[in-house]
């Protein structure tokens, strides 16, 4: 397995807390030999502690200190007898003195000398401890670091390799563990995007089993009717008028499946154009009358805009498209309302949204409520009795959905089945 990014990590914060280390000692080391302390500030530390000692405890109480000093620092610290008193300064190049009195009056000049190496140069002057210190402590930190970065990635590249396999149910989020970062936001979001693609796949194939069904029985009933005309001449004329029959069923059907794919791929086509929803509610409602004609369903329509026609802000989009979704929707209502009920349609304006609405209302059965999440996926019928293929609220919930819309079913509480639209409005556009 590659793992070109462990490495890159590794490497780069490894050399970084590495020169880190030997910056800061080489700094240490380089203010040590230009002499950075200063008289003003007292010299270095044995230089102001030998003078304390040197000023309460003699000359033997300073040779006593000095001798437990190291070998570096106790060569570097002399003392000589001078002289007067006073501060003494630098004699020579990284050198402090100063004067000391000793209880006895005696005046002393301590110097330190700091700039001392002895025995052979070291690489850089880098005592071994800082150079394991770089070298294994940087590289564990580093490794662990890297580790931490580049493990949950090698998990999302072998969950992209086996979606891509086909193994639409790999899941990575739970394997990056608890953290709480980008990356396993990122895992998150291949997870949905793992379970949105199983989804469309499994929507796919049930899409291709329905629709091979729903093209078998016409098919079928098509064979037996030329069977049967075959069989003797007297059959011709009902076959003819079977075979005219379905082939107007597969007809239907097959322009409902591309207007359906349409929606469903192209969103809405060109030419959109501003259009008065209450019209076309109108205009849906008087076919759905004047097709049902003597018959015992009727059509009620209620209009909650109170608002004039010239006053009622317009909706954009396919007028063409909504008609239709409201077509389907009301069709479905009557064909499954019993006799003698009306159906209900209601169309109003909810001001605090900025949306319309359309709530069609049938006094049917209604749907299993299981049946309520699924009442607009294609090939999905409200009644297993029902007529039709099942793609009208499929049509209707697209033609919704690309004008920015939403629509929902539910049971009435009294019994009957209501679907509920809801538009956008559109404000619009001063011509000037």
């Amino acid at each position: 397995m590659k793992r070109r990014l462990f490495w890159k990590i590794l490497f780069a914060f490894w050399l970084t807390i590495f020169a880190m280390t030997q910056g800061v000692w080489l700094t240490l080391e380089a203010r040590q030999n230009t002499g950075s302390f200063s008289p003003m500030a007292g010299g270095p530390p044995e230089l102001a502690a030998a003078a304390v000692v040197l000023e309460h405890a003699g000359v033997e109480g300073f040779e006593d200190f000095r001798s437990e000093l190291p070998p570096m620092l106790r060569g570097g610290l002399v003392r000589s007898q001078v002289d007067g008193a006073g501060d003494g300064g630098a004699g020579q190049a990284n050198t402090v003195s100063r004067i000391v009195v000793d209880p006895s009056g005696v005046a002393h000049r301590l110097s330190s000398t700091r700039n001392m190496r002895n025995g052979p140069s070291r690489f850089l002057n880098i005592p071994p401890d800082m150079l394991i210190l770089g070298i294994l402590g940087g590289l564990l930190f580093s490794a662990a670091l890297a580790r931490y970065l580049t493990e949950p990635i090698n998990r999302l590249r072998t969950g992209f390799e086996m979606l891509a396999a086909g193994k639409l149910d790999t899941r990575v989020a739970r394997q990056i563990g608890n953290r709480n970062d980008e990356i396993a936001d990122l895992g998150r979001d291949f997870d949905r995007m793992a379970t949105r693609l199983e989804d469309l796949v499994a929507a796919r194939v049930r899409l291709l089993h329905d629709v091979s069904h729903e093209f078998r029985s016409p098919l079928a009933r098509m064979h037996l009717a030329l069977a049967l005309m075959r069989q003797s001449s007297a059959n011709t004329d009902s076959s003819v008028a079977r075979m005219t029959l379905e082939i107007e069923r597969l007809d239907h059907l097959v322009d409902e499946l591309l207007t359906l794919t349409r929606l469903e791929h192209e969103g809405l086509p060109e030419g959109e154009d501003y259009f008065d929803l209450v019209d076309i509610v109108q205009s849906v409602v008087d076919d759905a009358r004047f097709e049902t004609g003597s018959e015992a369903t009727e059509v009620h329509l209620t209009n909650r805009i109170e608002a004039g026609e010239d006053e009622r802000a317009p909706t954009k989009g396919q007028a063409r498209l909504i008609r239709r979704a409201l077509d389907n929707v009301l069709r479905n209502a009557i064909r499954f309302s019993p006799p003698g009920e009306a159906v209900e349609v209601v169309v109003g304006l909810s001001c605090a949204e900025q949306r319309y609405f359309v709530e069609i209302i049938d006094k049917g059965p209604g749907v299993v409520p299981e049946t309520l999440s699924t009442i607009f996926d294609p090939f999905v019928r409200a009644q297993t009795h029902g007529e039709g293929h099942g793609l009208g609220l499929a049509i209707a919930r697209r033609a919704v959905l690309v004008h920015g819309g939403t629509i929902e079913a539910r049971n009435e509480a009294k019994g009957g089945f209501a679907v509920r639209i809801e538009l956008p409005i559109e404000t619009r556009r001063s011509v000037t």
